[in-house]
């Protein structure tokens, strides 16, 4: 099973079901539609949940749309956005980088 890994301040938000979708940068799970995940909390290494991909597609970072938002949290703004991947992935992160924006269900 791929294992997926979300800050601790997301969890709950997986959790409650008001976060149904994750966005994944260099994608080296090779995640497909129908996968099944096991979510795993970044800080504990503990495994919080289990979920399917039910929709799945790519977009640059950059054409990010208020629609992309559903079921995923907000940011201030778009140097937010930006900053908060490029916390995740590092400096390889700008307004060219592929997105996976990924609609899950909990198992």
């Amino acid at each position: 099973m791929k294992k997926l890994k979300f800050a601790q301040n997301l969890v709950p938000l997986v959790l409650d079901g008001s976060k149904t979708t994750t966005w994944r940068l260099f994608d080296d799970k090779n995640l497909s539609l129908g996968d099944r995940l096991e979510f795993i909390n970044a800080e504990t290494g503990e495994k919080f949940a289990q979920a399917e991909i039910v929709n799945m597609r790519e977009k640059v970072l950059g054409d990010i749309t208020e629609k992309d938002f559903t079921g995923h949290e907000m940011y201030k703004s778009k140097k937010e956005m930006l900053s908060t991947y490029e916390g995740y992935y590092g400096n390889a992160v700008d307004w060219d980088t592929v997105v996976k924006i990924i609609k899950f269900k909990l198992l």
